[in-house]
């Protein structure tokens, strides 16, 4: 199996891939000609490396024996957190470019922007990438740490600085306090439009300590967002699975499915009406089935479920969900049944995940036969824009795009 830059290279020559610079002249060649620059686009779900600044990131950390940790050897970053098995890359032949190491996130903000900008997006939303399993490290106090360097370290760098990057920041939910802590602390900061959970972990999402922090986002008008994620490890259900494609097909939508069923099912849509909840990185299939067993069950054991006065299918409509990375059944009816199901043109987010091994250009949505005119439109940017109340962006110009 080949690691080095160079030989995913010469192996991505040979296999006549082309790497990133040849993905965004295509994307720039989709995205004249179906007009996409005049139409605004927020991707809602993309990524940066932020363990490769971890330099700049230690300061931030407040607790001193963990930041003395760091600051000794700031490559621990990387190896405290649970690592994700598998390669991505399948050996190489997932090909990007040398600056994007493993092909799992942009190096820096201003490279991801410049990509956005070809691509075509308006807005993006920034995720973190190594930190995405911060939520199954076994010390909390780490994982609080950490989460909290990040959150200002982002806030500080890169949040503010330019309209076209905004965040959720991190919710370290395995200390129900110092989440509500960060939301209190930096819930009005520029380019703050919510908070995220990383969604493989242990802690149940509907234990009342919680609550107050749930209150402190409704209050705020700030969405809580699930990110979704792997766990192979030798404890989960998916150690039986000897594939990372297997691993990857089920264990995001694992992860949002337990999510939403403990949201639903404990009633918080009722106790938190107007607090909105995002599900990401699972595609949509997945709620066919969420939406179908859950109805099944509540019409059976209601009493389970008291503080709902509605079926579940009915509060998951009212719910936001991006679409990366989007399946393409072999009939599209089937997978407009699901954009039905879900009343989409209303509900879903694009995100791309750029510039991860699998991600999806605004073609991937704009493309999709049943949508109406104004459908393509929301899905694309005005549902994100109604959801994170983000103003009407200044269009991208095509000349400046092609210089």
């Amino acid at each position: 199996m080949t690691t080095s830059p160079e030989l995913r290279r010469a192996e991505a020559m040979i296999l006549k891939t082309e790497p990133r610079r040849g993905l965004l002249a295509n994307a720039a060649k989709e995205a004249k000609a179906r007009g996409l620059y005049d139409i605004p686009i927020v991707d809602v779900d993309c990524h940066i490396i932020e363990t490769m600044n971890m330099a700049e990131l230690i300061p931030f950390i407040k607790n001193p024996a963990i930041k003395h940790l760091y600051s000794k050897v700031p490559s621990m970053a990387n190896m405290d957190l649970a690592g994700s098995y598998g390669d991505r890359d399948a050996g190489g032949r997932i090909f990007r470019d040398t600056p994007i190491p493993g092909t799992r996130g942009a190096p820096s903000v201003e490279g991801l922007l410049d990509d956005m900008r070809v691509i075509g997006i308006d807005y993006a939303s920034i995720f973190p990438t190594p930190m995405l399993a911060l939520g199954e490290h076994p010390d909390i106090e780490v994982e609080v740490a950490v989460a909290q360097a990040y959150n200002r370290w982002l806030v500080e760098n890169y949040l503010g600085h330019d309209p076209r990057v905004k965040a959720l920041l991190y919710l370290p939910f395995n200390d129900p306090e110092a989440s509500y802590q960060e939301v209190v602390e930096l819930g009005d900061k520029p380019g703050v439009v919510g908070f995220m959970v990383t969604s493989v972990r242990k802690t149940p999402i509907y234990h009342n300590s919680y609550m107050k922090t749930y209150a402190a986002l409704q209050e705020r008008g700030l969405p809580i967002g699930f990110h979704s994620g792997p766990n192979w490890h030798a404890a989960s259900a998916s150690a039986q699975l000897n594939r990372f494609m297997s691993v990857h097909a089920l264990d995001f939508p694992l992860y949002n499915i337990l999510h939403l069923f403990n949201v639903v099912v404990n009633g918080l849509p009722e106790r938190f009406p107007r607090l909105k909840w995002v599900f990401f990185e699972a595609g949509i299939f997945w709620l066919a089935f969420a939406i179908q067993r859950l109805d099944h069950e509540f019409l059976m054991r209601p009493s389970e479920a008291p503080l709902l006065k509605r079926r579940p299918s009915e509060y998951i409509k009212e719910m936001f969900f991006a679409t990366q990375p989007l399946e393409y059944p072999e009939k599209m009816e089937y997978l407009e049944m699901v954009f039905d199901m879900v009343d989409g043109e209303s509900q879903l987010l694009y995100a791309s995940d750029y510039p991860h091994w699998d991600f999806d250009l605004p073609s991937r949505i704009y493309d999709l036969p049943f949508l109406s005119d104004q459908g393509r439109k929301q899905v694309l940017g005005e549902n994100a824009m109604r959801l994170f109340d983000l103003p009407q962006p200044a269009m991208l110009d095509v000349a400046e795009v092609e210089s």
